[in-house]
């Protein structure tokens, strides 16, 4: 029991070190440096060492104790800026999967689904230009390389709006949206009432990749959030801003690709274990055979939404 309590202390240890500790210490740090040495003298290495120098010559910092008390506040300073980190992190994960319910959120899906449409109309223009330059042993044709080029940069850039025409103000709930759209187009089935009841029956190995996937996006949600604390900090230290600016943009990366994951391993759950749900709630005998059909979707959402 001792060497398992032991591991166990070593990674929460570490996890609080990573998550809370490093990170918003960091961000001390840098608010250390921004406020001692201001717009004025932003590069200014000598005001910083001069001002380290008579920090460290008090009186009081010789004294262990108080010492001690220093590292502490300043480790519990730095868990509570992650925690406020944290805390907005969640609210801007909501932002992104938001639906567009106010005016802003309706005005910013009109745009994007207004943006969509033209490169959707440039994309199928490209594909009624297509001049065919042969035909293959299969029966497919053969384009110029330089045309097929063209209408997958056009495709790329269609679906960097969205997957399919846009319903919400933001990518990320356009693509979670179109894996609910598909899913219920495939099978007939309600993904919302459907995931908490085939999450409880995924194999181990599905649900690490499944919070994998869920993890990374959160932690790119909390990037995002230390973007907008180093952008509060900018205004006392311009440098900041390129801190903040790096941050967003990674966190932007970050973020649809750990989505984009997401996406794929929900789909790909309802694709490979869905069958079984339906089996394990009585709507399929567990001798049948063949796809989820829609009739059996449809009962699962009947069953799941208890009538609502």
């Amino acid at each position: 029991m001792n060497p398992l309590l032991a591991t166990l202390g070593g990674k929460l240890t570490e996890r609080w070190l990573n998550l809370l500790v490093l990170p918003g210490a960091l961000f001390l740090a840098a608010t250390a440096v921004g406020t001692t040495l201001g717009h004025r003298h932003w590069h200014d290495v000598d005001r910083l060492r001069s001002t380290l120098d008579e920090l460290a010559a008090r009186p009081a910092l010789d004294r262990t104790g108080t010492a001690a008390l220093l590292v502490a506040l300043v480790l519990l300073a730095a868990a509570a800026a992650s925690l406020a980190v944290q805390f907005l992190g969640g609210w801007i994960e909501q932002y992104w999967l938001r639906f567009g319910r106010d005016p802003l959120s309706r005005a910013l899906t009109a745009r994007r689904r207004r943006r969509w449409k033209e490169r959707d109309a440039e994309v199928e223009d490209a594909m009624a230009r297509v001049t065919p330059t042969g035909v293959v042993a299969n029966g497919s044709v053969t384009v110029p390389r330089s045309t097929w080029t063209r209408i997958q940069t056009l495709t790329e850039a269609r679906l960097r709006i969205a997957l399919r025409e846009p319903v919400r103000p933001t990518w990320y709930g356009d693509r979670m949206q179109a894996t609910a759209d598909r899913v219920d187009a495939a099978y007939g089935v309600d993904l919302a009432a459907l995931w908490p009841r085939l999450w409880l029956i995924l194999p181990d190995p599905a649900v690490q990749q499944v919070r994998s996937a869920r993890d990374s996006f959160g932690a790119a949600a909390r990037l995002a959030a230390w973007s907008v604390g180093y952008a509060l900090l900018a205004f006392w230290w311009w440098p900041a801003a390129l801190a903040a600016a790096g941050c967003a943009a990674v966190s932007r990366a970050r973020a649809r690709s750990a989505l984009d994951a997401l996406a794929e391993l929900v789909e790909a759950a309802v694709d490979v274990h869905g069958r079984e749900l339906a089996t394990r709630v009585g709507l399929l005998a567990p001798d049948s055979t063949g796809l989820l059909d829609h009739d059996t979707g449809d009962g699962m959402s009947e069953v799941f939404r208890k009538a609502d």
